[in-house]
């Protein structure tokens, strides 16, 4: 092998070594072997309901349903479990509940908010319910917690024609999708966060939905 040969095998070499530690650093990576991406987060908040848009892709998409506000008590609604039974949030054991709503879990966004909440909320998954709310079917969120290793998120599904989005003015209409969005309801059942991301392709500030998360838990009931 001459000289030229092997410098451009050695060039090869270096630049395969520096893409591998590139990937394997960039936007950090879990124990879980799941690696966070530069997503961007957005700290501003659409309204939901009728007359309200999201933007995906650039274009405009329609609300639909009745708006919430926080201050209000959080709407009854049906969502199906893993067993396909029917249930609703207001019947959940734990009082204080982070409600993570999300269009679908087979999206890189959804993937990397449900893993924020899972992974990122420094204990709170120890005194407060962890939710995650899609329009994917109960079979396609189980297959995704086993898959992602998540195991601390009640997961429950909108797939039975939107019950919940409609509900709480959060369903995309056109694409039949809920928006992008985060709750936390206290243990009287009261909406006291809120923020529903203007771009579905923004993550919300998922570190916001924690903060108030404790402020509820060191606020005598």
């Amino acid at each position: 092998m001459n000289t030229e040969i092997k410098t451009w095998y050695t060039l090869i070499a270096l630049v395969g070594l520096w893409l591998f530690a590139g990937c394997s650093t960039m936007g950090g990576k879990h124990e879980n072997g799941f690696t966070y991406t530069e997503i961007p987060v957005t700290y501003e908040t659409a309204y939901p309901g009728e007359g309200n848009h999201i933007l995906f892709r650039g274009k405009e998409l329609p609300l639909s349903g009745a708006p919430i506000e926080v201050g209000d008590t959080l709407r009854s609604a049906q969502v199906t479990k893993e067993d396909l039974s029917l249930s609703t949030l207001n019947g959940l054991n734990n009082p204080i509940r982070i409600i993570n709503i999300v269009p679908s879990l087979d999206t890189k966004v959804c993937e990397q908010q449900t893993h924020y909440l899972s992974e990122k909320n420094q204990g709170l998954d120890q005194q407060v319910q962890l939710i995650t709310i899609s329009v994917d079917t109960p079979f396609a969120q189980k297959r995704f917690a086993q898959e992602a290793n998540i195991d601390n998120v009640l997961f429950l599904s909108d797939y039975r024609g939107g019950e919940f989005g409609k509900t709480h003015g959060l369903l995309l209409g056109g694409p039949h999708v809920l928006a992008r969005a985060v709750m936390v309801v206290d243990q009287h059942n009261i909406l006291r966060y809120m923020q529903v991301t203007p771009d579905l392709g923004k993550l919300p500030d998922m570190e916001a939905a924690f903060q108030e998360a404790r402020r509820l838990l060191d606020t005598p009931s």
